[in-house]
């Protein structure tokens, strides 16, 4: 019998009242997981009850900075202001403070890994940013990238109306392919594998080449 497949898909930029309410349609049709790596000024009295869902439905929700800016070229208070903001807008609604962080523009530097208490998420991107890729496009990025235990990026913000739609074929088709979609917290479960520091992953494998720093460098995050 053929083990199982995990596999998490990963959204950037929301909360969005469209677009992230698409995107847990889909989900909650198929039952299946993501993590959903907000940007705290984004996360307003309606925006939160999306995040909500999304928590009721399984999801995971996690930091992805306060206000989208380059933190490679900003000071260590202005870091930790950042995390610190969206920890707390986060943790309010979901009871706990995010462990993983994707970094905005997935720009990094050793000051922001030596500053930012947490696990660096990269994940494999299929140019959903750009206003010219369809959701075609989006879902086959996806599907010919997907393998066993790789984070998939992409987003939900207020440009994604590809994306949400590309869902609708991603989902179903990774089920069909026998991956289970689940949060970046139970992907390294079942990799059977903590995450480590200093790493930007994009794979639970440490040792993974998709892993490496400029990996979805040309992706917006």
């Amino acid at each position: 019998m053929e083990s199982k497949k995990y596999i998490a898909l990963t959204f950037d930029d929301g909360p969005d009242p469209v677009n992230t309410a698409a995107v847990l349609d889909v989900l909650e049709k198929y039952h299946a997981r993501a993590s959903f790596f907000l940007i705290g000024e984004n996360i307003n009295d309606d925006t939160r009850k999306l995040a909500e869902r999304a928590l009721s439905l399984g999801c995971e929700i996690e930091n992805h900075s306060l206000t989208h800016q380059y933190m490679n070229k900003i000071s260590k208070e202005e870091m930790i202001s950042e995390i610190e903001k969206t920890d707390e807008l986060i943790s309010s609604i979901t009871g706990k403070v995010p462990r993983f962080f994707r970094p905005p523009f997935i720009e990094v530097n050793d000051l922001m890994f030596d500053t930012i208490d947490k696990y660096f998420i990269c994940g494999i991107g299929s140019e959903d940013w750009l206003p010219e890729t369809t959701a075609e496009q989006i879902a086959e990025g996806v599907l010919t990238q997907a393998v066993d235990g790789a984070m998939m990026l992409l987003h939900d913000g207020w440009f994604s109306k590809a994306t949400a739609e590309a869902v609708k074929t991603i989902v179903p088709e990774l089920q069909k392919r026998g991956y289970e979609l689940v949060t970046v917290e139970e992907l390294f479960a079942a990799a059977h594998r903590e995450p480590l520091k200093g790493i930007l992953y994009s794979h639970t494998d440490p040792e993974s080449p998709l892993n490496e720093i400029d990996q979805g460098s040309d992706d917006n995050g």
